[in-house]
């Protein structure tokens, strides 16, 4: 039986609750086995912090996702809960011992296999060739989010409050989508809101001032989370491809682009750096808080208005994609220069 968002409005209370209870506890532990990020010059925290807060978020969906009422998706849900298990349990053990980077790799492509195989996509239906080719894309996509939330957890708040907001939006998704989808959908809007509520159970301890970080646990899990949710969305009405391009912009593109940047410099681009422009913009002389909410800002001000006109105007849609990408881009290039340029002066009268 599919379970309503009515028939199941204590599941999120009830998740704030235990998010925040499992943080606290996460804390705890840290501090305990001294799990610590310590501060450098590839790090943007002056502190002595705990590391691993986000096995908090882990316990959370995890423990919600049997509440959700998944009907006839009961494999589906039991795949998607190995996969974050899977992706979680490794970055876990990362944040006690580093691990190498092949193996982290391993274990995050398996799950992007397991993810991709179960889920439905109703653009694949009949079509052996293309089921194949999206396969191929689904693994690379969901391996790219584990990877690039984990690139962009370096600052006070950043992929948590960014999470909160792809779990209320993807949730107003999911409520929407009509026709035979439907009733799959409801499973995945519960799961959107249980994320937005445990984001939020663990957003102040880490933010504006944090306490513990999300740690390998937490950003590879929520990235593997938000890439499932994106691609469950697009699998069941594809009409909101363009949207769904456009709602984790703030992470992808500045994930993306430094990438790519560091890519074409013939940089070790997958060792630790601090060439994102949000560590750009801190190293400035921004504060964390300032720079999380920046990028909160561009999710209101430009990607919600911009969703809301594509789904007006449809025929807009490939276009207004296009302009809120290349003004993305403009502003990570632009952003990067300025602060840049503000290091060098601020080194140069120091």
């Amino acid at each position: 039986m599919i379970l309503f968002p009515a028939q199941a409005a204590w599941l999120v209370p009830a998740a704030l609750v235990l998010s925040v209870l499992a943080s606290w506890a996460a804390l705890r532990y840290a501090r305990w086995r001294r799990m610590l990020d310590l501060p450098g010059r590839r790090r943007s925290h002056a502190g002595v912090i705990p590391r691993g807060g986000g096995a908090a978020i882990v316990l959370t969906l995890l423990l919600g996702l049997p509440w959700l009422g998944w009907g006839g998706q009961g494999v589906l849900a039991a795949a998607f809960a190995v996969a974050l298990l899977a992706v979680a349990g490794i970055g876990w053990m990362d944040d006690h011992r580093p691990l190498s980077a092949r193996m982290r790799l391993a274990v995050h492509m398996a799950a992007a296999v397991l993810c991709t195989l179960a889920l439905p996509l109703a653009v694949a239906e009949g079509a052996l060739w293309l089921q194949a080719v999206l396969l191929l894309i689904g693994v690379f996509w969901l391996s790219g989010c584990i990877n690039a939330w984990n690139f962009m957890d370096g600052s006070n708040g950043m992929v948590t409050i960014q999470c909160g907001w792809l779990g209320l939006a993807l949730a107003g998704v999911f409520v929407q989508i009509a026709g035979d989808g439907q009733l799959m959908a409801w499973p995945w809007a519960l799961l959107s809101l249980l994320l937005a509520s445990a984001c939020s159970g663990f957003l102040p301890f880490n933010f504006p001032r944090a306490t513990i970080f999300l740690g390998d646990v937490g950003s590879g899990a929520l990235g593997l989370v938000c890439g499932v949710l994106l691609w469950a969305a697009w699998g069941l009405s594809p009409s909101w491809f363009w949207c769904l391009l456009l709602l984790p912009s703030a992470l992808l593109v500045d994930a993306g682009l430094t990438l790519a940047w560091r890519i074409l410099c013939g940089r070790r681009w997958y060792t630790a750096h601090r060439e994102h422009l949000y560590q750009w913009l801190i190293r400035a002389g921004a504060s964390h808080a300032q720079v999380a909410l920046m990028y909160l800002g561009w999710n209101l001000a430009v990607v919600l208005p911009a969703c809301i006109t594509i789904r007006r105007w449809p025929a807009l849609a490939p276009l207004i994609t296009v302009l809120v990408l290349a003004l993305a881009a403009a502003l990570w290039w632009y952003g990067k220069r300025g602060a840049r340029r503000r290091v060098r002066n601020r080194g140069s009268t120091g």
